[in-house]
């Protein structure tokens, strides 16, 4: 097994320098650390690995990703990796969509499909927006009930953009129209969403439609989105068939969306259905593999979820596979929020393979553990790997991770240093941002000193937790959750945040 590369020891050693120092951001080309998942920070005092020689195009691996989640790994005995944690950004959102659906039903959602990190990002941030197309990184936290422990915050933000501004969108919606989708209501949403997202493309925007059930069917070629009447023709013509293709409806919308790809504008394929696939290529492992390939030439997906039956995990892994995002659509409030108010952030990309690294000083930091992100997570070496897969984020959109952390004693001087890594969606260049957290800037109570966003991702990430273990969440019981919602709702007049307040309270009704 290879030593750690120089780069790992490097960061380790600036961190035990900086230890007395407080918070800073930075924002360049590509240069920056390698970095775990979740673990203990390396004992105070402890001499970090041998640095080795290695050149700027070094690829050498210490651990294969296998490895590196293989419990008693040889990994988990570096100690420089133990002190960081690496992650692709994710901007899903659909497990909180489809939850809050299950809840208003009166159902709980399965466990496993409650992920945390798209509760928290199903909410608006309080982030600064960079001057340019990359990030700002925001870092703060807060000290919370227990024996030195605290929460802190990781957030990234992408600069918004008008409508009047963003690049052309070549659209290629594939709808299901098998018979699962007969569900009173579900093929209505998703007409009414195509309806609401047609209307406000622009002059330079197209459009093609492709209907699956049994067979792919191409309803509308490439369209100038200006042809509305055709357009709305179209999606009035969709109606419910037979059996679920889903492999032939993606097959038949990527080779549509290549045909009329343009280099200049954004591609795009939306797939619309509720993931229940059936016909085909049912193993799903074909389906992401063609997915991915067509990432790969460019061409990025957008999972739209329907239907009270929903397959969330194939959907959340087309997603991942296609460069893309997941969402649910449970309502026309839904669809609105979706294909009108986040237009560009739906149909454009800021950034490609966007990856997180934070490195945790281990003067003053014991341990550490992210919460959610559990299949976002890769090797600390594949952070400056360009080749490996990150995550794909719009304009405007912004990304948050909650660790909650241990302190040793005393504590003083930097917590951790935040990085964000990604490409540049045309010409593939990489670059970098950065941002230190001091002890000093922890806010000394979670619920008087912390901003109103941070404690509403609180919520949110602690409603998650209580979904999946029945527990609290950094001391704090479910009813002290609904307690804290119900607060915040008012002090921030957010309806999505009073809607929070009602699912909690429906959840813990239900248990």
């Amino acid at each position: 097994m290879t030593s750690r590369p120089l780069a790992t020891a490097l960061a380790v050693l600036a961190l035990l320098a900086a230890a007395a120092c407080g918070g800073s951001e930075t924002n360049a080309p590509s240069e920056a650390l390698p970095m775990p998942e979740s673990g203990r920070a390396m004992p105070s005092g402890a001499a970090p690995p041998p640095a080795r020689e290695e050149s700027a195009a070094a690829g050498d691996r210490a651990t294969t990703r296998a490895e590196a989640e293989e419990p008693g790994a040889t990994r988990s005995q570096d100690t420089a990796a133990e002190q960081i944690s690496t992650f692709s950004l994710d901007v899903d959102t659909a497990s909180y969509g489809y939850s809050r659906r299950l809840l208003d039903e009166g159902r709980l959602p399965e466990p496993g499909r409650v992920r945390p990190e798209e509760f928290v990002n199903s909410f608006a941030q309080d982030y600064a927006e960079p001057e340019d197309d990359g990030f700002t990184v925001h870092m703060d936290g807060a000290r919370t009930p227990g024996n030195g422990t605290a929460l802190l915050r990781v957030g990234l933000q992408t600069r918004r953009v008008a409508a009047e501004s963003r690049r052309p969108a070549n659209l290629t919606f594939v709808v299901d129209v098998s018979g699962s989708m007969g569900e009173p209501g579900r093929l209505d949403l998703v007409r009414e969403a195509l309806h609401r997202l047609v209307d406000q493309l622009g002059p330079g925007d197209r459009v093609s439609v492709v209907a699956f059930s049994g067979q792919a069917e191409v309803v509308l070629a490439m369209t100038p989105a200006t042809e509305r009447e055709r357009l709305h023709a179209a999606v009035d013509r969709l109606a419910v068939q037979q059996s679920t293709n889903l492999e032939a409806g993606l097959i038949q919308g990527y080779a549509v969306a290549a045909e009329s790809f343009l280099p200049s504008a954004a591609n795009r394929v939306i797939l619309l259905s509720d993931g229940l696939a059936n016909t085909g290529d049912t193993t799903w492992q074909g389906i992401l593999d063609r997915v991915a390939e067509a990432a790969g030439k460019k061409i990025t997906l957008l999972c739209v979820g329907v239907g009270r039956e929903y397959g969330d995990e194939l959907m959340e892994q087309l997603a991942d596979n296609g460069d893309g995002a997941a969402v649910y659509v449970g309502s026309a409030d839904d669809a609105r929020k979706v294909f009108v108010e986040q237009l560009a952030t739906t149909v454009d990309l800021r950034a490609r393979d966007a990856k997180a690294q934070v490195v945790f000083n281990p003067s003053a930091v014991e341990s550490y553990r992210l919460i959610g992100y559990e299949n976002r997570r890769i090797a600390a070496e594949d952070f400056r790997d360009d080749a490996r897969d990150g995550g794909e984020v719009g304009p405007g959109h912004s990304v948050t991770a909650l660790y909650e952390v241990r302190l040793r004693g005393g504590a003083s001087g930097q917590l951790a240093t935040a990085t964000v890594r990604w490409q540049d969606p045309d010409s593939r260049a990489p670059a970098e941002a950065a941002r230190s957290l001091a002890a000093g800037e922890l806010a000394e109570s979670l619920w008087k000193g912390a901003s109103p966003r941070f404690q509403v991702d609180v919520v949110a990430a602690g409603f998650a937790e209580y979904l999946r273990t029945r527990e609290g969440f950094a001391g704090v019981t479910s009813d002290e959750l609904a307690t804290h919602a119900t607060r915040l709702a008012g002090s921030t007049e957010d309806p999505a945040v009073s809607e929070l307040a009602r699912l909690i309270a429906r959840a813990t009704s239900l248990t």
